[in-house]
C-alpha cells in the first residue's frame, strides 16, 4: 500500500482532507490562498471558473491543518481515471516545505480515493528548502513543467523604498532608458480595479469608464499578444478564453495591466502583472515592433511604473518571471537565446531564484501506463494520416 505520510522523523506532518469548502466559505477562498505569503492566482476562484469553462473539474478542498486548495480534475471518457492537478500549490502560506509536502501527501490520498490515476503539482517552494527530497520520499519524481518557466527572476524591494532606493538598484543604462522615455512624454495608463492609488506617472481611467476602457484595452493586448505569438512561433489560445480570464482576474483585483503609449496616445505595448502572495507577478507583454526604434524605453518604462506600483503596496517583491532554458531547466548561458532576457530582468535588480517545479505521483501505475500507450498510440495514428494527405509532410 502507497505510504501518503511522511516517515516517523522527517517532520512531514500526517494530514488528511476532511471535506470540500461550502459554498459559505468560497467569499473568503481567494484571502486564503492569493493573499498569504506564498499565494499564487492559479489558487483563486477565478482560475478555478476559467479552468471549469475550458473542461477541468475545480475541487475546493478542506484539509485538517486548516489549509486549503483548489485541485483540478480531468477524467478521462474511455478508460476512466485521469489526472488531478494542484495549480502553483498547496500554496505555504508562511509554513515550511514539511507542511506543504503533508498537504500535498494529503491531497495525493484524496484523489487516490476519488479515483484519479497521478497527482500532479508545482507549488512556488524554493528548491533550497529540501522541499524536492521531501516530495521523492513520498514517491513523487519531477516532471517537465506545466507553467512557462520552472525558476524565476525576482526584484526584492526594501520595506519602505521610495523612488530614489529603488532606482539605485537599478543598472544605470536601463534607468537612463525609462527616465529618457518619461522625459519624452511616454505615457503608462493603468487598468486595474484594486491596490494603490495611480502614482506619479500613470494615468488610470475614471471609474465610470473603466469596463468600456478594460474591454478595449484587452482587445488591444490580446492582438498584440497574437503578432508577437506568431512571430516568436507560439500560441496564446483563444480570444474569448484569454479575454474571459483577464476580466475575471481584474474584477477579483488580481490582475493589473499596464499600457505604454506615446505623447500623441499611439499604443506601444502593453504588460500583465498578477497581485498574489506579497509579489507582484509579471505574466505577459508584448510592444509594436515597428515603434521601437522611434519610442526606445517604452517597455523599460512599464517595469519601472510596475516596481513603483509593487513598492507603493509594500509588497516585498516585483517577480519578473522565469527565463529557464526548457527541457534542462537551468540558468541559460551566454550565448544562449534566453540569456539576453536573463540580462534585461537583472537589469532591473533581479536575482534568480531556484524553484522545487513541478512533481508527479502516479496513484495506479497500470492504467496509468495503458492511458498513456493508448494516447501515443492515437498521436502516431495522426501523425501518419497527416502525412499521408496530399501535401503531408514525408
Amino acid at each position: 500500500m502507497m505510504a501518503m505520510a511522511g516517515r516517523p522523523g522527517d517532520g512531514i506532518p500526517a494530514l488528511r482532507v476532511v471535506r470540500e469548502a461550502a459554498p459559505e466559505e468560497l467569499p473568503s477562498w481567494d484571502g486564503r490562498v492569493v493573499d498569504v505569503p506564498g499565494g499564487d492566482v492559479q489558487q483563486s476562484l477565478a482560475w478555478g471558473r476559467q479552468r471549469e469553462r475550458m473542461g477541468a473539474a475545480p475541487q475546493h478542498l478542506v484539509l485538517d491543518d486548516g489549509s486549503v486548495a483548489l485541485v483540478l480534475g480531468r477524467r478521462r471518457r474511455f478508460l476512466g481515471g485521469g489526472r488531478a492537478y494542484v495549480p502553483r500549490g498547496p500554496v505555504a502560506a508562511g509554513a515550511g516545505p514539511e507542511a506543504v509536502a503533508g498537504r500535498l501527501a494529503a491531497i495525493a490520498a484524496w484523489a487516490r480515493d476519488a479515483g484519479f490515476d497521478t497527482v500532479v503539482a508545482d507549488p512556488e517552494v524554493p528548491a533550497a528548502t529540501g522541499f524536492p527530497a521531501l516530495l521523492a520520499g513520498l514517491g513523487f519524481r519531477q516532471v517537465e513543467e506545466i507553467a512557462v518557466s520552472r525558476h524565476r527572476v525576482g526584484v526584492a524591494i526594501p520595506a519602505g523604498a521610495d523612488d530614489a532606493v529603488l532606482l539605485s538598484r537599478i543598472a544605470r543604462t536601463t534607468r537612463q532608458r525609462f527616465l529618457a522615455a518619461d522625459r519624452r512624454g511616454t505615457r503608462v495608463v493603468r487598468i486595474d480595479k484594486g491596490g494603490a492609488h495611480a502614482g506619479a506617472g500613470v494615468e488610470v481611467p475614471p471609474p465610470a469608464r473603466l469596463d468600456a476602457a478594460a474591454a478595449e484595452a484587452f482587445g488591444r493586448f490580446y492582438a498584440l499578444l497574437a503578432a508577437t505569438g506568431s512571430r516568436r512561433g507560439f500560441a496564446i489560445g483563444t480570444r474569448t478564453n484569454a479575454v474571459a480570464w483577464w476580466r475575471a482576474a481584474l474584477d477579483a483585483g488580481h490582475l493589473v495591466l499596464l499600457e505604454a503609449r506615446a505623447a500623441d496616445d499611439e499604443y506601444l505595448g502593453a504588460a500583465a502583472f498578477y497581485r498574489h502572495g506579497e509579489r507582484l507577478t509579471y505574466g505577459h507583454s508584448g510592444d509594436v515592433v515597428a515603434l521601437r526604434h522611434a519610442h526606445p524605453g517604452a517597455v523599460h518604462l512599464v517595469l519601472w511604473r510596475a516596481l513603483q506600483l509593487a513598492a507603493l503596496e509594500q509588497r516585498v517583491e516585483l517577480d519578473l518571471g522565469g527565463v529557464d532554458v526548457r527541457g534542462a531547466r537551468r540558468r541559460p548561458e551566454p550565448g544562449e537565446p534566453m540569456h539576453g532576457l536573463l540580462e534585461f530582468k537583472q537589469s532591473f535588480g533581479g536575482e534568480w531564484l531556484e524553484l522545487s517545479g513541478a512533481h508527479e505521483l502516479v496513484l495506479r501505475p497500470v492504467r496509468h501506463a495503458t492511458a498513456a500507450a493508448a494516447s501515443s498510440a492515437l498521436r502516431t495514428s495522426r501523425r501518419l494520416v497527416r502525412h499521408a494527405r496530399p501535401g503531408g509532410r514525408p
